[in-house]
């Protein structure tokens, strides 16, 4: 599996996760009032800002970590250029785009155990309704995990699909990626399983 944590050390580095998690927090409640492109512009230029003062390599990596989000932003200005409302589409994706850059931050600055550790904390008070709190934060962290691991398996079977056809993908490489999902789960649990379980 694969780690989200960048590889370039920061000064974000050393805050504590908690602390991330809740400025990240703050900031999304924050983003979702504005409504103009220009306030939701100087947002995404502070967070870009953000990006860039820590250094080339690290924003350099945070933009190629925001790739996947380009084909929704795509949608979101075909459909609001169709509609007639380019304004507000402008908006919200600029705003889609900074709360998404926010969270990349986050979580290229946090390793995953500081992590799972805070998930764990926020998760005692459902003790009491019967959930275990470590249980859901491994289960978070191994969404987190497996992530990028799916992407990267989809764009090798996109890849192996190009190379054997002058067709693009279509949805029958969906099986195979289902199929090793399901693989690498069985591995994981067999593993949880092996360490005592949950």
């Amino acid at each position: 599996m694969l780690t989200l944590t960048s590889p370039v050390d920061t000064r974000l580095h050393g805050l504590p996760a908690g602390a991330k998690l809740a400025a990240l927090a703050v900031a999304t409640v924050m983003l979702m009032p504005l409504e103009a492109p220009a306030s939701a512009g100087v947002a995404a230029a502070a967070t870009a800002a953000l990006y860039a003062a820590q250094g080339g390599r690290f924003a350099a990596h945070g933009l190629r970590m925001l790739r996947p989000l380009w084909p929704f932003l795509l949608i979101l200005a075909l459909w609001h250029g169709w509609t007639g409302e380019v304004a507000r589409g402008a908006a919200i994706a600029l705003k889609l785009a900074t709360a998404v850059a926010l969270a990349n931050l986050v979580t290229m600055t946090t390793r995953l155990d500081a992590m799972i550790a805070v998930l764990e904390r926020l998760a005692r008070p459902f003790r009491y309704l019967g959930l275990q709190p470590h249980v859901l934060a491994i289960s978070i962290a191994l969404v987190i995990r497996f992530t990028p691991v799916l992407l990267a398996r989809a764009e090798r079977l996109a890849e192996a699909w190009r190379a054997r056809s002058p067709r693009r993908p279509t949805w029958r490489i969906v099986v195979p990626l289902a199929l090793g999902a399901l693989d690498d789960a069985e591995q994981v649990a067999e593993a949880i399983r092996a360490r005592g379980g949950l």
